[in-house]
C-alpha cells in the first residue's frame, strides 16, 4: 500500500491576497485556481521544490474566519524545508516575509520562525544534513565582515 500527504487546507480571508503572498513572497507555484461557485474556488499552491500542496480555502463562516491565522493555537503550523537556508532566508526577507526571530542553529539544523500574511507561524528550516553540506562545517560570513553567530554555533554541532 502506498500513501502520501498530497495537500493540507489553509483557511484564508481572501483568495487573491493569499495567491499573491504565496507566489511572490514564498515563490510557490500556483498549481490550480478553478472556480467552483460564485464565492468558492479550488486554489492550490506548492513549494518550488515539490512536496505537499496547500489548498487555500477561503473562510466561509464566522467560525472559520476566527481560525484564520491561528489554526494551531499559536504553535508553528508548517515547516518549509530548504536546501540552502541563507539563500532562502535572504530572498524571503527581501520579498517582505516577516521573521519573528533571528535564525538559530539547533541539533536538527538551521531554523527561523516566520509568520505568513495572516499570522500563521512557519519554520524555515535547513536540516543538519544540508546545513553541513552547504557550509562544509565552516561558518559563512553573512554579516558584512562579522562572523555569523548562527553558523559559528552550527560548526560546533555534533549531530545530536
Amino acid at each position: 500500500m502506498s500513501q502520501r500527504l498530497s495537500a493540507i487546507a489553509l483557511v484564508v480571508q481572501d483568495y487573491d491576497d493569499a495567491i499573491q503572498y504565496f507566489t511572490h513572497c514564498l515563490r510557490f507555484t500556483l498549481v490550480e485556481d478553478t472556480p467552483l461557485s460564485p464565492t468558492k474556488r479550488w486554489v492550490v499552491v506548492r513549494p518550488p521544490g515539490g512536496g505537499a500542496s496547500i489548498l487555500l480555502a477561503k473562510a466561509a463562516s464566522t467560525e472559520q474566519s476566527a481560525r484564520v491565522g491561528n489554526q494551531t493555537g499559536g504553535r508553528v503550523f508548517l515547516f518549509l524545508q530548504s536546501d540552502d537556508f541563507w539563500r532562502d532566508y535572504a530572498e524571503m526577507v527581501e520579498r517582505g516575509v516577516h521573521f519573528i526571530e533571528t535564525p538559530r542553529a539547533e541539533c536538527y539544523g538551521i531554523v527561523a520562525v516566520f509568520i505568513d500574511l495572516y499570522g500563521n507561524k512557519w519554520d524555515l528550516i535547513q536540516p543538519s544534513k544540508y546545513a553541513k553540506a552547504v557550509t562544509g562545517g565552516q561558518p559563512r560570513d553573512m554579516h558584512a565582515g562579522r562572523p555569523d553567530p548562527v553558523l559559528t554555533s552550527l560548526s560546533l554541532l555534533n549531530g545530536c
